[in-house]
């Protein structure tokens, strides 16, 4: 079961949306609220909401999304435990809060909205909160017997180790035998071997890694093998040309004609993959 979340303002087009009667939806639960229509229950959270004027993004939705199979196996008295739960564990019952489950796809999912103005007036931390979302959803998940995050993460990669196998041989032989001098160079020569790399901008619009995409799969650098990371490919150049640690120590790197600023996270990684491949040298050679 994957789970995510985030703040927001627009809480009656969601309640809307959620109640969505095309979309097959079900309300599966209903805490400190009496309303019968998407208007009813946004009207009750706003009445609570006033008591904080400074707080904007003041619902928040959180998505909970069993596997495919365990779904189909699920029924609604079951999906509002998890819905309870969850908010129990998110330490959120003294909340309001509807719970919705879509079953217009394939993909059963329940659609979450928690008031974040407590009674009190009070607006809940929802630092990290998706992080967090992701976390209890899957000590639920393991608690109720449903697949974890991890567990359909590791089948996918499983089915896909053949693909995995050939991009992380096409990678190696870039770096071996073409050895680019910077991330432009890489993603062109990758390119020729039929493989997409594709930056991974982050919300501060800065680059964090890649997606490799090959054959019609799309996965991540780590995904396809621990040596794809954006900061352990970044060391590689590194390695290629001392020049290219005193441009990443900028933070700026240019991809595609573009100039791009580095996550601090990816520069961290190239410093400490860089750091090691030396240490391991001088190892080698008895140091």
């Amino acid at each position: 079961m994957i789970g995510k979340g985030k703040s927001i303002a627009h809480t009656a087009a969601s309640m809307k949306y959620g109640w969505n009667q095309e979309k097959d939806a079900t309300v599966v639960l209903k805490q400190h609220l009496v309303g019968d229509n998407p208007k009813e229950i946004s009207n009750e959270f706003k009445i609570i909401q006033q008591m904080n004027t400074k707080c904007e993004k003041n619902t928040i939705s959180f998505v909970l999304s069993p596997t495919i199979e365990d779904g189909k196996k699920l029924t609604d008295k079951r999906l509002g435990e998890i819905a309870k739960e969850f908010i129990k564990e998110m330490k959120l019952t003294d909340h309001q809060a509807i719970a919705f489950v879509h079953k217009d796809k394939e993909h059963i999912h329940i659609h979450l909205y928690v008031n974040r103005i407590d009674f009190k007036g009070k607006a809940y931390a929802d630092n990290f909160i998706g992080k967090r979302a992701s976390f209890h959803a899957e000590k639920i998940a393991r608690a109720m017997g449903l697949k974890t995050v991890k567990e359909v993460q590791n089948e996918k990669l499983h089915r896909l180790k053949h693909i995995r196998a050939e991009m992380k041989q096409l990678h190696d032989t870039v770096l071996r035998l073409e050895k680019p001098r910077s991330f432009e160079q890489y993603i062109t020569k990758m390119k020729v071997k039929d493989v997409k790399v594709i930056p991974s901008i982050n919300k501060a619009n800065k680059l964090q890694g890649f997606r490799f995409e090959y054959k019609g799969v799309n996965l991540k650098g780590s995904e396809v093998h621990r040596s794809m990371s954006g900061g352990k490919i970044g060391a590689e150049l590194a390695n290629n040309t001392p020049q290219y640690m005193s441009k990443a120590s900028v933070n700026t790197v240019n991809i595609l004609g573009k100039g791009l600023e580095m996550s601090v996270s990816l520069v961290a990684s190239i410093a400490k993959s860089a750091v090691k491949k030396v240490i391991s040298k001088g190892i080698d050679i008895g140091l």
